[in-house]
């Protein structure tokens, strides 16, 4: 512990004290710890000339009054002072710049004795990153330099144990001793002086108190020295809950009788601040389902582990019938699988055990089915019944379907054979029918289902595959461009459209065109290809097959528009196409 030395103070000094008085109470102290009093005595250092220096130590006291309860110094921010002497040429102070970044810090100041004098040490604040405020005032005392005598020289005293600004658990807190050095007098060790706890709960021996030691030697001079820490509750409270009869009578946690349920919350420490919430007692007499209750505690020692108990309660045994006989229903009174006859059990309140059980037929032909026995889940039993049914049941289904005729590949569009039929056979109900579904004539991947089933309901199926292959169009050919050129002509001439279409083989019926759209479009720009028409013809506009140029042609006379745009689509039945673009002058 640092070494502090003082003499009485002045009357100068009152009113500076009694303006801290008056701003102390709204945002966190910054302290010395010379003395944490407001009284007359309270900020002075003596020293002498040319002989030791002072120091005395400031440090944080949270006052909860700025809107920010606890300390302002949290999560990182800081808070920066500038420390100066008002006339060094009596003593001069150090370091002259400081930052607290929690209330734990603590910052000794030196104070260096220059000539006889007074001169008083203040700081004021430079920099604060907290959202509270701090009163800087209590961090201001005197410093009276006098000349050395050869009589006396003045003592210096500190608190040791304890530092200023610190929390200690109640029960846990160091003994505080001054500590006392007089170059006359010698040093001396006792005991300091405790203050009565501050606070909500001092009665409990939590808050705030102050460590004072003062002392005045065979010279008449005085130094005191004070520090003022925290007395903590360590522990939370704690809460048991108090069951009778202590573990459910029942099973799967059920009580079948009566319930009562305590709280017992302990808080040896600080009573006085102990707040509950819940933790009412509770008498359980009727059957009920689980329930929570719940019972909470605070206090100075912080937030018990919040406590809940879940009680259920039923005495009543449930009730046992037969439910729906269940399988898979076929045709004619036969079952294609086998057949289970659910039993159902229902209690008020805590349910069934077993929600259901089931018994199952096995094999084929006349079976029967037996209903189990029950139980609820708080314990209660109900005696098993019989209940016996015969069924009728077929569970092999026929066998896979064979077909006959349909498609054996792919085809092209419009040349795909008729739908096939199928056959089966069934060795045990015999066969119903035999159907076959799907198939298609456009262009893409088809299939025929072929789907037997028997005079139970049985089926089984078989799968058939093909594709309709599209045609395939070659054109348009000359004197006509593809491949996004545009075919530049003069309005109102007749363009012959030729084109070729294959199935494997060539195509030449006219009825395999399905449409010829002409649609007016935006024309390009000046970078686009263009191509002109090489020739053009006169005559009827009809399509037809050239057999001669085996080809198809339809003659196209163009609008009498000049500067529009045209795109060409020549469609055929199966749904494939091919355009050419047109530009007229």
């Amino acid at each position: 512990m640092r070494r502090t030395r003082r003499l009485a103070a002045t009357a100068a000094a009152i009113p500076l004290l009694l303006g801290w008085m008056a701003g102390s109470a709204l945002a966190d102290d910054i302290s010395n710890d010379l003395d944490t009093t407001i009284d007359a005595t309270a900020e002075i250092m003596t020293l002498n000339v040319g002989r030791a220096v002072g120091t005395t130590d400031l440090y944080v006291t949270p006052r909860n009054g700025d809107g920010k309860n606890g300390c302002n110094l949290t999560g990182g921010t800081s808070l920066g002072l500038a420390v100066s002497s008002s006339d060094v040429a009596v003593a001069t102070v150090s370091p002259g710049s400081l930052t607290f970044t929690s209330c734990g810090d603590v910052k000794t100041l030196t104070v260096t004795p220059v000539a006889a004098g007074t001169t008083t040490i203040s700081v004021r604040q430079t920099s604060n990153t907290s959202e509270g405020t701090f009163n800087l005032a209590p961090a201001t005392f005197t410093v009276n330099v006098v000349a050395p005598t050869p009589v006396n020289t003045a003592p210096q005293i500190a608190v040791e144990g304890v530092t200023g600004g610190a929390n200690y658990a109640k029960g846990a807190v160091p003994v505080a001793m001054c500590n006392v050095t007089d170059a006359e007098d010698g040093s001396q060790t006792f005991a300091a002086t405790l203050s009565a706890v501050s606070g909500p709960y001092a009665t409990d021996g939590i808050g705030e108190q102050t460590a004072s030691c003062s002392y005045t030697d065979k010279g008449g001079l005085t130094a005191e020295a004070s520090v003022t820490y925290g007395i903590t509750d360590p522990t939370a409270p704690s809460i048991t809950p108090v069951l009778s009869p202590a573990a459910p009578d029942g099973n799967d946690g059920w009580y079948t009788g009566d319930v009562s349920l305590t709280w017992k919350v302990d808080e040896p420490e600080s009573p006085s601040s102990l707040k509950k919430t819940g933790c009412e007692a509770q008498n359980i007499n009727a059957d009920q389902d689980a329930t929570v209750y719940s019972c909470e505690a605070t206090s100075a020692g912080g937030v018990a582990t919040s406590q809940t108990v879940t009680i259920k309660r039923d005495g009543t045994a449930p009730t046992v019938t037969l439910g729906e006989v269940s399988g898979t229903k076929g045709t004619n009174g036969w079952y294609t699988s086998d057949v289970t006859g659910t039993f159902i059990a229902t209690d008020a309140t805590s349910g069934p055990a077993t929600a259901s059980q089931t018994a199952t037929t096995s094999g084929e032909g006349e079976v029967q089915l037996t209903s189990p026995a029950f139980s609820d889940v708080a314990g209660n039993k109900t005696p098993a019944g019989a209940v016996t049914q015969a069924y009728k049941v077929d569970q092999t289904a026929p066998a896979t379907p064979t077909f006959v005729g349909g498609p054996t590949g792919d085809y092209f569009y419009g040349s795909d054979p008729a739908a096939p039929t199928c056959t089966s056979t069934d060795e045990v109900s015999g066969l119903a029918s035999c159907v076959v579904t799907g198939g298609g004539t456009a262009v893409g991947a088809h299939s025929y289902t072929a789907t037997a089933t028997d005079n139970a309901g049985n089926t089984s199926t078989a799968t058939l595959t093909y594709e309709v292959l599209p045609w395939t169009l070659k054109g348009f050919t000359s004197p006509v461009n593809m491949g996004g050129v545009w075919n530049t002509v003069k309005g109102g001439s007749t363009v012959p459209l030729k084109f070729e279409a294959f199935a494997g083989t060539e195509l030449t019926s006219t009825t395999v065109v399905k449409s010829f759209t002409v649609k007016a479009v935006t024309c390009p720009g000046g970078n686009a290809p263009a191509d002109e028409v090489e020739f053009v013809t006169t005559g009827g506009t009809s399509l037809r097959y050239d057999a001669t140029a085996g080809q198809f042609v339809q003659n196209w006379q163009t609008p009498k528009k000049p500067g529009t745009c045209y795109a060409v689509t020549m469609t055929t039945q199966d749904g494939s196409a091919i355009s050419a673009n047109f530009h007229l002058k």
